[in-house]
């Protein structure tokens, strides 16, 4: 995904939007997440949110910047984002694509030839 991203990054404006835990300690949680430490509680306010994106941003060595959801939930609701998604929208502000819930429906194939389309049309 980096790639892509390094790849467009003159062409297309790439965003992590961080919302809502999908597996917080105080909710369903994952053996993998348990395994891999990654144990933290649903998000009680904006800073909590905050705070935990910037630990994920850092611990996992994100380069592309965050944007973080506001309380509310409503992107993850209107997006059905959680846990993880790859979306594309179109310059005219129209999901151009939506991938699979990832991580384990990614096609990032699939998301990079929906890139190479919108910036063809592009030009």
């Amino acid at each position: 995904m980096e790639e892509i991203c390094r790849t467009y990054s003159s062409q297309v404006e790439f965003f992590v939007v961080y919302v809502q835990e999908a597996h917080p300690t105080d909710g369903w949680q994952t053996d993998s997440n348990i395994a891999e430490s990654v144990l933290f509680r649903q998000h009680q306010n904006y800073q909590e949110r905050e705070e935990v994106a910037q630990t994920c941003s850092l611990d996992l060595h994100i380069d592309i910047p965050i944007l973080i959801e506001e309380m509310d939930n409503s992107i993850d609701e209107a997006y059905g984002a959680a846990p993880e998604r790859l979306y594309l929208i179109g310059t005219d502000g129209q999901v151009a694509y939506q991938g699979g819930a990832g991580p384990h429906f990614f096609d990032l194939d699939e998301w990079e030839n929906a890139i190479q389309a919108c910036v063809k049309a592009q030009v």
